[in-house]
């Protein structure tokens, strides 16, 4: 009777372990993810991001395999580690024109030879995981090849690379503001995280990057984004918002891309703010839009919106083109990391 009660009492108190490890269960903790190109020479302060993805890996002409641009400067990278013991750095392969893709993961042979070089080079140049930017699979938009077997084919090498690299090991895509061509129902439990690239979704005079749909707006804001990939299966505290750290300039005031850097330097303009966008936007005399940007301001309540609708995190392309005191990347951490709610 003694041994039945001490039996029954361990029980209780396991299952009340049990019990309250359930329903005290951790939010995830909020990201701040850079990306870092090998072409350019800036790097981070490791206090004020979470991870940093190296831009670029590919796949090699062999479909079987990783080549990476500038693999010391990779080692750089990865050494920021030493720096701070929790910063996570991960091999972005993929890319704007970034190809073979398709083929790859066609043939099953090829597929999983490339997820087991994605192992070695995680292994290699001791990372701590593998960012797919694949834009986009059935898309032949960035110059490359593409199938209709794309969306069924992206989800079976995500699988392939997860168990290529292990559980412990960090798996996370870029996407498309819109949320097509992707299946994530079938991918949430495969991955850490998306990083939505919430950007490029206009020229002057409509925005690139608003966080709401306005007048001015281009094909798509942050918002909707955001929602797009909810509805398509992704939960919320999985989604990271991607915000530029660079403005799209009209081709005749100002032309192209323009780093934050070098825009703030302008004297030209006039800068205006659309209240319903929640973006900044530089005009020139004749008031006309010239350029369409992010600002410190528009990061704030792009920051409040992440942690109102409980969002994994932020993501910026790129680090490079932040000011030399890093004004950007420190406003992005503070607003989204030190201004998170606390877990209850």
């Amino acid at each position: 009777m003694i041994r039945i009660s001490s039996l029954f009492l361990v029980m209780l108190l396991s299952g009340a372990s049990l019990w309250a490890r359930n329903t005290n269960k951790e939010k995830p903790q909020k990201v701040i993810v850079a990306y870092v190109t090998s072409w350019t020479q800036a790097l981070p302060d490791t206090r004020y991001v979470t991870h940093i993805n190296y831009a670029f890996g590919h796949v090699t002409e062999t479909f079987d395999g990783v080549r990476i641009d500038n693999p010391q400067r990779l080692k750089t990278v990865a050494a920021l580690k030493a720096d701070n013991k929790d910063l996570k750095v991960l091999l972005s392969i993929g890319g704007w024109g970034s190809g073979r893709f398709s083929e790859m993961a066609a043939d099953d042979q090829n597929r999983k030879k490339f997820a087991g070089d994605c192992a070695r080079v995680v292994k290699e140049y001791d990372l701590d995981g593998i960012d797919i930017d694949w834009e986009y699979p059935t898309s032949k938009a960035g110059g490359i090849s593409a199938s209709e077997d794309d969306t069924k084919n992206f989800t079976l090498l995500m699988e392939d690379i997860r168990k290529a690299i292990g559980n412990k090991k960090l798996l996370t895509l870029a996407t498309v503001m819109s949320g097509k061509y992707i299946d994530f129902a079938a991918i949430k439990d495969l991955v850490d995280f998306v990083n939505i690239m919430a950007y490029d979704s206009g020229n002057p005079p409509k925005h690139h990057a608003a966080l709401h749909r306005s007048e001015m707006t281009g094909s798509g804001s942050g918002e909707e984004g955001v929602k797009a990939h909810h509805a398509a299966g992704m939960p919320m505290d999985k989604l990271v918002l991607g915000i530029p750290f660079y403005g799209r300039g009209n081709n005749k005031d100002i032309k192209g891309f323009v780093h934050y850097r070098d825009l703030i330097k302008l004297t030209d303009f006039e800068t205006k703010w659309d209240a319903v966008a929640q973006v900044p936007y530089l005009v020139n005399a004749a008031g006309e839009m010239v350029c369409t940007y992010e600002s410190p301001e528009s990061i704030k309540i792009k920051a409040a919106f992440i942690n109102a609708n409980n969002l994994r995190g932020a993501m910026y392309w790129e680090y490079a083109g932040d000011t030399d005191d890093g004004l950007l990347s420190r406003t992005v951490f503070e607003e989204v990391i030190t201004k998170a709610p606390r877990n209850r």
